[in-house]
């Protein structure tokens, strides 16, 4: 669901234990005013709300959160680590499904293992953090185990430090190659971060560049994920299709033990 047309949706499911209402408006809230930025943003880069998808980033936040994002009209959602999205995500399908809801979309964002991707191919609909041919052929094998199709994005990396994940601009169009030559997969742009304490204008119209290019050689690779609770309206300013919101929604990341 696009960020302009969330449904003011308040059903229950039917599943669900008694919802923690202060919680429930709390995250209304946050939706609201992140809406009013996303819809500022698009007015001042002369833009269409209706073409872009907002990911709610629920790591690390239980998965009545996420019920109560859906109540809220929230369809996308986006998690980092393996060993925690995957048991989340299946006790929320459970329940929506039990309660015969709509369907959800978890998209991957976090820095993927050769050795965890076949897991995540079996859950997520979309990545978001391909960088390398390895991650490629993982993630086909898996889709295949899994019998289902997968959307991917290339993570690239903007400050050329590929420890942190990200094929180097340079590097993206012979990768886009490698996910478009793949049955199950299907590849629908790029994603990036903007390095810490860089400009992000700067930072995503580099990430721009290169998604234009992709776009030319891969036409339905039409994605562009760029933005976070920081720095939405950069990605906007050059052209985000997807924006990454947690922070700005959930509060603070509750602290690991």
């Amino acid at each position: 669901m696009t960020a302009s047309d969330r449904a003011q949706s308040g059903e229950r499911l039917a599943s669900d234990e008694p919802a923690d209402e202060s919680r429930l408006e709390e995250l209304r809230a946050n939706l609201d005013v992140v809406s009013a930025r996303i819809e500022r943003g698009c007015a001042d880069a002369g833009r269409d709300p209706g073409e872009v998808t907002l990911v709610v980033v629920t790591k690390y936040f239980p998965a009545s959160d996420v019920l109560l994002l859906h109540r809220l009209g929230v369809r996308h959602f986006g998690e980092n680590r393996d060993q925690e999205a995957g048991e989340k995500f299946r006790a929320v399908r459970r329940a929506l499904g039990e309660a015969g809801r709509d369907h959800l979309t978890l998209h991957f964002i976090g820095q993927l293992q050769s050795n965890k991707a076949g897991h995540v191919a079996g859950y997520a609909d979309v990545v978001q953090s391909v960088d390398r041919p390895k991650i490629v052929s993982a993630l086909d094998r898996g889709a295949h185990a899994a019998d289902r199709r997968l959307r991917l994005l290339l993570q690239v990396s903007l400050d050329g430090d590929t420890a942190r994940g990200g094929v180097l601009p340079e590097a993206a169009d012979e990768l886009a190659d490698e996910v478009a030559a793949h049955e199950l997969l299907t590849l629908k742009g790029v994603m990036a971060v903007a390095p810490l304490g860089a400009d992000a204008d700067a930072a995503f119209a580099r990430l721009r560049e290169v998604a234009d290019r992709i776009r030319a050689r891969h036409p339905g690779a039409d994605w562009l994920s760029a933005g976070m609770s920081a720095d939405l309206e950069a990605g906007l300013r050059h052209g985000a299709t997807h924006l990454r919101v947690g922070t700005a929604i959930l509060g603070s990341r509750p602290s690991l033990l």
